[in-house]
């Protein structure tokens, strides 16, 4: 399995948004866009509605799925979905039932803590994988290391 490989710049991006969503009390959702073949190196922010603590949710709206759809360039595809929740990072029934990615080696990133996990890098995430139509945890550790590299 070749692994992602994800610019550390690219995670710097989503989480400064991230960050900016929960400082109000929101959870936030992007896409991370990669050229075929190449490096994951931009975050895509569609346009999103917020639903802050204690009901805390994300709705991508119709304009940013519009957005989602026309932003990449020919040579370019979505490897990722990355969002984050108000405290663990974990995938929930929700992730689970509302897919953005549906093709096998997809990967969901979960950040804790309105973002402020990143700031630990991938480890302090929960990171999951597409394997068979079934989203399998990738523990940090050397597993996860082979299928994802931050550069």
């Amino acid at each position: 399995m070749t692994p992602v490989v994800i610019a550390a710049t690219t995670l710097e991006d989503a989480r400064r948004f991230f960050e900016e969503r929960g400082a109000h009390g929101c959870e936030g959702t992007a896409m991370l866009a990669a050229t075929v073949g190449g490096p994951v190196d931009r975050v895509v922010v569609p346009d999103q509605v917020g639903h802050p603590v204690p009901r805390c949710w994300v709705e991508v709206t119709t304009v940013g799925k519009l957005e989602l759809a026309g932003s990449l360039g020919v040579d370019e595809r979505y490897v990722a979905r990355i969002h984050s929740h108000p405290a663990a990072a974990f995938h929930s029934p929700t992730d689970d039932a509302n897919p953005a990615l549906t093709f096998e080696g997809a990967l969901s990133i979960v950040v804790p803590f309105f973002g402020l996990g990143l700031r630990h890098g991938l480890d302090a995430c929960a990171v999951l994988v597409l394997d068979g139509g079934t989203w399998v945890d990738l523990p940090a550790g050397r597993d996860r290391d082979q299928a994802v590299v931050v550069r």
